[in-house]
């Protein structure tokens, strides 16, 4: 039977972020010292760390050091995730349009699906929004109807760990700490490369604004 030590090893080392949405369990755990010096102790021979976001309430692995074949892998990694900035970053700015909210989504925030669609079903603007978002790599939508583009969106968030569904038989999602973390890396990324992302996505939330 597996441990709590190993369970937890085990999500980390296979990519997964651990917040208080995600496994409120684990990350209980991970908020103790002498867990989490256990946890880096196991992970030390791995060549890994546990490393924070969001203030230290979001968990996962990074390297200890690095060498050739991990700055591969972060290059990779680093790919990946420019790949994603676009559709992610505008999926972010949808949902603030069409909620209305000012704050940013941040883990906990609930997402119901019906209200979303509802919402957009009744603002050509955002629908267009929409059709152009589901038709990203990333999400790959082939339906032309909003409520089918919607949930395939939200499948593939919910794979990538960015959302969870509490209740499976409700369409209502909470955002985990991984959301904060992606906000963290599109700071990082605006700072070092100097792509001025946050007032690029001001601008593109003002102009969903007037449509």
């Amino acid at each position: 039977m597996m441990t709590e030590k190993g369970r937890v090893l085990e999500r980390l080392l296979s990519g997964q972020f651990i917040c208080q949405i995600s496994d409120e369990s684990s990350w209980r755990q991970l908020k103790q010292p002498a867990f989490t010096d256990a946890i880096n102790d196991m992970l030390a021979p791995l060549n890994r760390v546990l490393a924070t976001a969001a203030e230290g309430n979001v968990f996962y692995t990074a390297y200890q050091s690095l060498g050739d074949p991990e700055r591969k892998h972060l290059g990779q990694q680093f790919q990946d995730i420019a790949g994603q900035l676009r559709p992610l970053t505008e999926w972010l700015l949808l949902v603030q349009s069409t909620t209305g909210q000012d704050a940013p989504l941040s883990e906990g925030s609930p997402l119901r699906l019906t209200e979303l669609q509802t919402v957009i079903e009744d603002t050509p603007a955002l629908a267009e929004h929409l059709a152009r978002l589901a038709r990203y790599r990333l999400f790959n939508s082939t339906s032309p109807q909003p409520d089918q583009q919607l949930r395939q969106i939200f499948k593939r968030l919910t794979d990538m760990g960015y959302l969870i569904k509490p209740n499976p038989d409700r369409l209502v999602f909470l955002a985990t700490g991984k959301i904060d973390y992606l906000f963290e890396v599109i700071r990082f990324i605006d700072e070092s490369e100097n792509l001025q992302l946050a007032e690029r996505a001001e601008s593109a939330h003002q102009q969903d604004s007037l449509l």
